[in-house]
């Protein structure tokens, strides 16, 4: 026991040291308030479902989207903005948290048979927003237990096409919001369901749920939707999808309810504006993952994580009609938000008494007045399950011009999720490889099932990554810099699968990484010379952070020692525990052979 208490102490002490030598990278800073606000603030925060970048602001000339062109022309535009998680209920967790979906439970999806929640000591934007006295407002996330939002109309209490799909409900919805209170401040989070596919569910309708209100014979009537439709001759085909009739006309079909979606945004934005709040309420616009496509979401690749996103702000000197191209994180949300209530992020309660977890984001206030000199930042994601079925835990970091996944499920093929397994766009891939037919596409059906552990690309000549130089030997020390990122990115987020896939995480009063099988050395660097072992995360931790390590000094060796130290005592507690039980087993075959003698 002594021992016990006095190793605890020990690595307490280390990593203290660690944390103060060891400087954080960039991206992990504490929050901090970053301006002086008005009076009343106010936010909406409007996000798409599967939404990507087909709109006029970001080049595509076919699909209209009127209300969402004149909302970026009155707003900063992102042009580097991420999700840090390719599924939907994960993203959405992360957004109102600040937290990558690994932090805080959400897994996978929130509905039905999935049943993903986040931790119920989560700390969301609606616990932290009322307790400052600002009322809350939303359409959708889960659990209500961790999301309390004062006025709540959700796929949980109404039909998911009604509150998501029908502009018009939506209207109204926003409407009695905004009457009920005009003194108090309020954030309102407005999740459309578009433009999600809805094939698989509702087939009916269509494939994207084209075909809903649309006032056909049996579709219904939304009656403010001017449902706008085109041919699959004229649609702006992506890169990372195959140029075929089959494709083309599911493009066809996303644009038809992106239109939807379009015009849901102009009404919310003009009944913001004929209740007399636009004066005083920040707009956010983005989605929460790629589009439903290949490479897209459900995947770390491009297509899978950058996203749309627009700010307006009704402060005078805010910059508008502008683009940034700062690296941006949907993670950068939450910091955004508390900096706009003026709410600073250490009055928010902890996950115990103990614990305090950091927001790895930044508020992003300050790029409405001027853009950053930016050195080396990174944004980073984290994807576990989408269906719950579909366990293949992914991670990754992108700077300005490179990216690295680290695959960790690699050994399993990357699992497709139902509504676009079912869809035009995957069963064209699927019948073109099955029947060896030509496939106009940069991939092939096999590629995109089996994936190595590790992908590097260079952004700068790579964009569509297309060529991993993960095992090239030029991009030696690139690949060792960006995992070492990377691992320490997992640490400070509390990630369970920090050890994966060669290694596991022990919790006993401090969490260790333990090999899963000899050798107990794990080497976690794949392009070295050196072998580097598993490192410790001492878990209770004070509010200090006792987390860090620092490769090259005398501190770092001592520690990782210590570590091969713990890890020799656990093995031989546990053979000394395993010699007992066959002793003890031996000593009862004993006693029942002397019985049946007897």
């Amino acid at each position: 026991m002594l021992k016990r208490i006095g190793l605890s102490k020990l690595y307490c002490l280390l990593f203290l040291i660690l944390f103060k030598l060891y400087n954080v990278d960039a991206n992990i800073a504490p929050y901090k308030n970053a301006v002086l606000l008005l009076g009343k603030n106010s936010l909406i925060f409007c996000a798409a479902d599967d939404g990507g970048f087909e709109m006029r602001s970001y080049l595509n000339n076919i699909c209209q989207t009127p209300n969402l062109d004149k909302l970026a022309k009155e707003s900063l535009l992102f042009n580097n903005a991420y999700s840090s998680v390719s599924s939907c209920s994960p993203s959405r967790s992360s957004l109102l948290t600040g937290l990558p979906s690994h932090q805080n439970g959400m897994y996978g999806l929130h509905h039905g048979i999935h049943h993903f929640n986040s931790f119920k000591t989560v700390q969301s934007l609606p616990r932290i927003l009322k307790r400052n006295n600002i009322r809350t407002g939303k359409k959708h996330v889960g659990p209500n237990s961790v999301y309390p939002f004062d006025f709540s109309q959700t796929e949980e209490n109404n039909s998911i096409l009604q509150v998501g799909r029908n502009i018009t409900k939506i209207k109204l919805l926003v409407r009695e919001f905004l009457s009920q209170n005009k003194t108090k401040p309020f954030f309102l989070y407005i999740a459309f369901h578009d433009p999600h596919r809805c094939g698989h569910t509702h087939p009916e309708y269509g494939n994207f749920c084209e075909k809903f209100g649309n006032g056909d014979i049996g579709m219904g009537t939304i009656p403010d939707w001017y449902p706008i439709y085109y041919q699959w001759e004229q649609v702006k085909v992506p890169y990372f999808v195959q140029n075929t009739e089959a494709a083309r006309r599911d493009i066809a079909a996303q644009y038809t309810t992106i239109s939807r979606l379009d015009q849901g945004v102009g009404l919310v934005l003009k009944e913001l504006d004929d209740a007399g709040f636009k004066d005083n309420t920040l707009v956010i616009y983005t989605s929460d993952n790629g589009i439903p496509f290949p490479n897209g979401r459900t995947n770390l690749y491009e297509p899978g994580l950058a996203e749309p996103m627009m700010i307006r702000s009704p402060i005078s000197n805010h910059r508008k009609n502008t683009v940034t191209h700062s690296l941006t994180s949907l993670l950068d949300i939450v910091p955004t938000l508390l900096d706009w209530f003026n709410i600073p992020y250490m009055d928010r309660f902890s996950f115990d008494a103990n614990e305090v977890p950091p927001l790895t984001g930044k508020s992003l206030l300050p790029l409405l007045v001027q853009e950053p000199t930016e050195n080396d930042t990174a944004v980073f994601a984290s994807q576990t399950h989408h269906e719950v079925t579909m366990y293949y835990p992914m991670r990754a970091i992108r700077t300005k011009r490179f990216k690295l996944i680290h695959n960790i499920n690699y050994k399993m093929p990357f699992p497709i999720d139902q509504d676009f397994y079912v869809s035009p766009t995957f069963q064209d891939i699927l019948n073109r490889t099955k029947n060896k037919q030509h496939l106009p596409w940069y991939k092939t059906l096999e590629s995109y099932y089996e994936r190595p552990e590790w992908e590097l690309y260079d952004l700068k000549y790579d964009p569509e990554e297309k060529n991993n130089i993960a095992s090239k030997s030029s991009a030696r020390k690139i690949f060792s810099d960006l995992q070492q990122r990377l691992l320490k990115w997992q640490e400070v987020t509390n990630d369970p699968w920090l050890c994966a896939p060669r290694g596991v995480l022990i919790e006993t009063k401090s969490m260790i990484c333990s090999p899963s099988s000899p050798p107990l050395l794990v080497p976690l660097i794949f392009h070295s010379s050196k072998v580097q072992t598993s490192r410790l995360k001492f878990e209770k931790r004070t509010r200090a952070s006792c987390v860090g390590h620092l490769e090259t000094s005398y501190v770092f060796f001592v520690s990782q020692v210590s570590v091969v130290l713990l890890m020799v005592i656990v093995n031989l507690l546990h053979l000394y525990q395993k010699n007992e039980a066959q002793q003890q087993t031996t000593k009862q075959h004993e006693q029942i052979r002397i019985l049946k003698a007897a």
